[in-house]
Order: C-alpha cells, then structure tokens, then sequence
C-alpha cells in the first residue's frame, strides 16, 4: 500500500508562510478566452512581473507561446515549456507539503476540468505529476477530484472546504463525507475539517472556498459578504458566515471572523453572474496581491485586508479581464514553499 503524506511526517503550510517561488501559468485556451485573449495575457504578465518584484516567478508555457510570453513577462519572470490545456496554477499545480525538517513533496488532485466544465484537460491533469518530476519531489496522488482553490488550511491541523465543490456529482459521486475528510486528512496533515455550504453564486468551479473564506492568520477568517441590497450571493454568504461564528479550529479556538464586501454583482452576457470575489488575493513575501474589478468597493477592499497584514506592502492590480472567466490572482498563482 502506497504511503500517505501524513504518515511521512508532511502537511500543507500556510499561504502566509515564506515562499520560494510562484508559479504561474499563460493563458491558451483560445475557446474560453475567445478575443479577450490579448487582455488575459497582458493581466497575467502584469501580475508576474509584480510578484517578482518580491519572490522568484515562474511561468508555465506551451512552446508555440513563447515567444510572446517572454516579450511581455521581460526578463525578472523565468519560462518553463509546459504542455497545457488552461491557466489556472491554483487548480492544476502541486499543492506542496512541507514536513518541518526541510522536506518538501506536493499533493496531486485527481482533475476533470472542474466537473468536466471541459472535455480536454489531459495536460493539466498531468501537470502535477510533471512539475513535481522536473523538481525531483516527491508526489503524492490523492485519490479524489477536487482543485486547489476548493481546499484552503491555516497550517495548524484545520482545512476549510465547500460541499458543492466536494461533493459534486460530477466530482466524487461515490464518497461519502468521512471518506473525503479522511483523504483530506492523510494527504495534508489536517485533523479538522470546517464544511461551508456552498459558494459563489454563477462560479463555473461550482463554489471553490478560496472566494468565500480564508484564513489569513491562525485563528482568524476573512469572509466575503454583500455590500448591495439585491446580491444573489447574500444568503449563502450569511449561511456561511453563522457556520464559521460557531465552528473551532483543530486546536479548539473560535474563529475570529474578519468581512470582506464583495464588488457589486454584475451579469455575464449569457446571463450568468460574474465570479468576482477581493478574497481571490495572493500573499507573496512581504507583499500582498489583491485584485481590483473597477469597482467602488476596490480601494476600501485593499485597506482590509491591509490592514489584516501588517507589515507587507498592498499591491492592487486591475483583473476586470480576468474575472469574467470566474478567477482573479489566487487562482492564478500556486506558491512554493520556502523549506
């Protein structure tokens, strides 16, 4: 029977901890982006070039978008040729472990391009595997679908997650919810898991947590809610918020809850509502990432969660392009921790 990271003395840190690098991944998926494709690779070149200022970036790329990733990534951004299918590091990059010691192994998500939302996902849901390979660590395959913006940890013991992500039909329609903490258990070290209901309203992940609610120190959750009168997210955002005021964490703490308004909500064209979400920010070393949707609500959104982190530099960078494929810099960014 294969080893499981927990047994090897492994678990998932923080966000917040140091950081060797960033890794992110340029936009191809012409039939998702569609013209808005220029715009993505701008946002995402933007970005990195931002958090190189701070931790080493690099960037995953197929080989017949190099030569215009590296035009516009300059030179502080290293290339990595990668196959891909999409963009989005959070989803389909290793989530790395650390064991304490100096080790340092990633946790491979079984992927189905998020409930099969897309038929060709080969590549990404080979990335993992690869990249874990190239960098000579071990991996770790955890036998479930899920994505790394559906699971967000405090690094002392406690996991947060939603259910319409987890149990998806089109996810893992033959586990139960002892199974799916026992998997999240094994392969990240974790001893309590925290269940919200749902998330976003519209989100085509089906309601990942990390637009919803993160930790961003121990103890202490920063949660989205509605800042305007007729937001469809309003219930789930409440339900969300009285589920945490009575949960503990894995050492037994109540949660110190900190709010964080939504944008206001906006309609795709087909209707649908945009993913828009300030919680889809990237802690970097001594910076902190925080996307702006020109919105009212972007600068007094920066001053909050500037004001949860002391000490790192805010930096807000425009992701209206971005956002309407549902992700803003969490979703595009997979950290790699310093060890």
């Amino acid at each position: 029977m294969d080893r499981t990271p927990a047994e090897d003395g492994f678990y998932m840190p923080p966000d917040w901890g140091p950081h060797e690098r960033c890794w992110m991944a340029w936009p191809c998926r012409i039939d998702a982006w569609g013209e808005a494709m220029d715009l993505a690779c701008l946002a995402t070149a933007g970005l990195a070039r931002a958090i190189a200022k701070y931790e080493p970036v690099n960037m995953l790329v197929t080989s017949e978008l190099i030569a215009i990733a590296r035009l516009q990534l300059g030179s502080l951004v290293t290339i990595w040729e990668a196959e891909l299918d999409d963009s989005w590091s959070r989803d389909i990059a290793p989530n790395f472990l650390i064991d304490g010691e100096g080790g340092l192994a990633g946790a491979v998500f079984d992927f189905n391009a998020w409930g099969n939302k897309h038929r060709d996902y080969n590549r990404d849901a080979m990335l993992g595997q690869w990249l874990l390979r190239e960098l000579d660590l071990p991996c770790y395959q955890v036998p479930m679908i899920l994505e790394g913006g559906a699971i967000h940890v405090d690094g002392s013991g406690t996991l947060i997650t939603t259910e319409s992500v987890a149990f998806n039909p089109d996810r893992n329609p033959t586990l139960d919810k002892r199974q799916i903490e026992e998997r999240l258990a094994m392969y990240f070290g974790i001893r309590k898991v925290i269940w919200l209901p749902d998330g976003l309203v519209g989100d085509r992940a089906d309601g990942q947590v990390n637009k919803v609610a993160r930790f961003v120190a121990p103890g202490r959750v920063m949660c989205a809610v509605t800042a305007h009168r007729g937001d469809p997210n309003h219930g789930i955002l409440s339900d969300n918020l009285a589920q945490l005021g009575q949960e503990r964490d894995a050492l037994g703490r109540p949660l110190e809850l900190l709010e964080l308004p939504l944008p206001a909500p906006l309609r795709q064209p087909d209707g649908r509502f945009m993913t828009r979400s300030y919680l889809d920010f990237y802690i970097a070393n001594s910076a902190v990432y925080v996307p702006a949707f020109d919105d009212a609500g972007d600068v007094d959104a920066a001053n909050l969660i500037a004001a949860a982190f002391p000490g790192r530099e805010v930096v807000q960078l425009d992701m209206a392009d971005i956002a309407f494929r549902g992700g803003a810099i969490h979703s595009l960014t997979q950290q790699q921790p310093k060890v």
